[in-house]
């Protein structure tokens, strides 16, 4: 069954501006500038109001099934995370386990890449470049790295691909803990 009109909007603080063109999204804010696309979902897309005044982005569906409906609230969700994004960032924290061995982590050519030694004792050099946007430093505290960045998706995914490096393979897993962890996201400063 096909619902007839379905539709969701959300401010645009002042701070940001939006502009649509044939459902390619760009938010510019005091961060930087994010684009994306999503010209693969069949919906409306909308701006209305003044520039930062009252601006609103409406996303409308006519005679849409469930999951073409669905797809409102994540583009909206996702354009709610590009401003945020682009006004306050994000920030992923991960902490180092080790139960014998120390990991050791450099991080060369001003935070775009991690190199992690010592895992397991291995000589292997593990290296991971962080996505496009992503900086990765150490914390104030031990064993502790900081990825921040504006696009949750980059800084999350750069987050992942570090956890993955550390995976241990052909062992417990259970007795095995070793490994570089997330403990805390969010946005910059509330953590």
């Amino acid at each position: 069954m096909k619902t007839i009109h379905s539709t969701r909007s959300i401010t645009i603080p002042k701070e940001v501006t939006v502009s649509v063109k044939s459902r390619v999204i760009t938010v510019v804010g005091p961060r930087g500038k994010l684009t994306r696309n999503f010209r693969h979902l069949q919906c409306d897309v909308s701006l209305s109001g003044k520039a930062k005044v009252n601006q609103k982005l409406t996303v409308d569906v006519w005679f849409g099934t469930r999951r073409e409906i669905a797809c409102i609230r994540t583009l909206t969700t996702h354009v709610e995370n590009m401003i945020t994004g682009v006004t306050k960032g994000y920030e992923y924290h991960m902490k180092f386990a080790s139960a014998h061995f120390p990991i050791n982590v450099n991080i060369p050519d001003g935070g775009k890449e991690i190199e992690i030694r010592n895992f397991l004792g291995e000589k292997i050099i593990r290296r991971v470049e962080m996505l496009n946007g992503v900086i990765v430093n150490r914390s104030e505290s031990k064993d502790e790295i900081v990825l921040t960045g504006n696009d949750l998706e980059k800084v999350s995914q750069s987050a992942a691909n570090i956890h993955q490096s550390t995976k241990v393979h052909n062992k417990d897993i259970r007795k095995f803990l070793d490994g570089i962890y997330v403990s805390d996201k969010g946005v910059i400063g509330s953590i």
